[in-house]
């Protein structure tokens, strides 16, 4: 008897429904067939690795097997090195095509041999058309490699195609334009023949579910609902994220049995740490001038008092999939969130010279009053330097905390940043496992709230301790932390910072107020 095929969870390239699990791959897109059959020209895009290559593989394979259309796909992203070299570019896009033929089935090359540099895209595809008993679709992927003259280029030889049809001259049905960005956004030239924007979206929570069923499916292993609920929390459905701890925990883990939300808090926190492809290619943006334009003011949570950031800024940054397309801004998933902090705040992790073993007490609690009063000698010594540096200056108290808490809870416990836009704050949940009496396992909740005071403005207290409330309600704990920092040019000497209080917020909760 023969064994089926081991399937997996897919972090890598397009999905092979051969070997690993997928969502079919045209509902997410449903648009995209009927514009093909109304003969239009569009661009589809989408942050990375959401899936665009996988559906676009799975729509040109549905059309060319109902026999009506001839669906060609390639990538363009092997001409970036050429930039505005539209003659080189031309020619690696023709080699591309005629493998795309080739493996489509067409016998012979459609390339006239004796084409005319800048013209050779538009006579190519008019061969093949011409050639083609059916409809020819083409699928260009990875369109924004091409640059300059070379985009300019190759856009007005589709262009003149795409009218030229009107006369009956043999040219594409419908061409796909594909990646990470509308090019109409970022590049001049002709883009008057580009009727349509599709944009590829993530999973819902039941796609989540459904990918994972699969699963289950295959091996019998289970994803408990809040197993699901969790991954859908954290991963807000971005494609890649869902299907990385998924991989992580069945495959790395080899977790055995039923999937429970703590495995998938486990797997988070190894993603993030060891800090895969994906993530290590969107962190490394974050010093572009216009991602810090975007993302400074919301880790900051000065969102609407940031005028340095430009609509094409905010485009860029949404478009890679960083932040939501919902105003206000904010980070997309609570896994990027995370992930952005311990990016900006890696480098001060090895100022922070105290022991983490020191802040487990011996029931196996963490130390919080420990760490508020470590933090205080930290940001002493290192707070003025740190308020002073280049990148990301007035999100300098966010990161350096978040660093200063990664450091220490060192892979032991999690930390949940929630950022509050326009009201400039930070809120953190620090969440502690450690044994009950009985040896089972319990979880500690701390909560902390960030303000900023800066110059001209009123002392913060009284709105964080409201702020802070609403959050220990929503938590349903019953104290707090309330940490302000004192950006002022009149703040006391930082040898003199770190002074504590008590303070009642307006519900009656007693919570501590740290002022450094």
């Amino acid at each position: 008897m023969r064994i089926p095929p081991v399937m997996w969870f897919n972090t890598t390239g397009p999905c092979d429904p051969r070997r690993h699990y997928m969502l079919p791959p045209a509902p997410r897109l449903p648009e995209a067939r009927t514009l093909i059959e109304m003969g239009r020209y569009f661009v589809l895009h989408a942050p990375w690795q959401t899936g665009k290559t996988t559906t676009l593989y799975a729509l040109a394979s549905e059309l060319t097997a109902e026999g009506d259309f001839a669906a060609l796909m390639f990538s363009c992203e092997s001409a970036v090195v050429f930039g505005d070299d539209y003659a080189a570019t031309e020619e690696l896009l023709l080699h591309s095509l005629h493998e795309a033929a080739q493996r489509s089935g067409w016998p012979e090359k459609p390339l006239p041999p004796q084409a005319t540099a800048g013209s050779r895209f538009f006579e190519a595809l008019s061969e093949l058309c011409r050639r083609s008993p059916r409809r020819v679709v083409l699928f260009m992927d990875e369109i924004g490699a091409l640059r300059g003259d070379s985009l300019v280029s190759i856009l007005s030889q589709l262009r003149d195609g795409h009218n030229a049809r009107q006369s009956g001259h043999p040219f594409p049905t419908s061409v796909v334009l594909c990646g990470l960005r509308d090019p109409r956004e970022y590049a001049g030239g002709p883009f008057d023949f580009v009727e349509d924007s599709l944009r590829l979206g993530g999973f819902a929570a039941d796609d989540v579910a459904e990918l994972y069923g699969q699963h289950t499916q295959a091996t019998g292993q289970e994803f408990t609902k809040d197993a699901v609920d969790r991954v859908f929390e954290l991963t807000q459905g971005q494609p890649w994220l869902v299907n990385a701890l998924a991989s992580k925990i069945t495959f790395d883990m080899k977790v055995t049995g039923a999937v429970t939300a703590d495995e998938v808090e486990d797997a988070k926190e190894r993603l993030i740490q060891e800090r895969p492809v994906h993530l290590d290619a969107l962190m490394a943006q974050l010093r572009e001038p216009g991602v810090e334009r975007v993302i400074e003011p919301i880790l900051s949570g000065s969102w609407p008092l940031a005028e340095q950031a430009s609509s094409d800024d905010l485009s860029y940054v949404r478009d890679l999939g960083l932040i939501t397309r919902e105003p206000p801004p904010a980070v997309a998933n609570p896994i990027y969130r995370e992930a952005i902090l311990r990016k900006l705040g890696h480098s001060l992790e090895y100022c922070v010279m105290a022991d983490p073993h020191s802040f487990v007490l011996p029931d196996g609690r963490f130390d919080l009053p420990l760490l508020l009063r470590e933090f205080v000698l930290f940001w002493r010594e290192h707070g003025e330097v740190l308020t002073q540096q280049e990148g990301y200056r007035e999100a300098a108290c966010q990161i350096s905390l978040m660093a200063f808490l990664h450091r220490l809870l060192d892979g032991g416990g999690y930390l949940d940043p929630e950022y509050a836009a326009g009201t400039e704050r930070l809120d953190v949940l620090l969440r502690w496992p450690h044994p009950g009496p009985d040896g089972e396992r319990l979880m500690q909740r701390e909560a902390m709230e960030l303000k900023v005071w800066r110059a001209g403005e009123n002392d913060p207290k009284p709105d964080g301790l409201a702020q802070l409330d609403r959050y220990l309600d929503r938590l349903t704990l019953t104290t707090g932390v309330l940490v302000i920092f004192d950006r002022r040019p009149e703040a006391p000497p930082w040898q003199e910072r770190g002074a504590f209080e008590q303070a009642t917020t307006p519900s009656g909760r007693q919570v501590t107020v740290l002022r450094v």
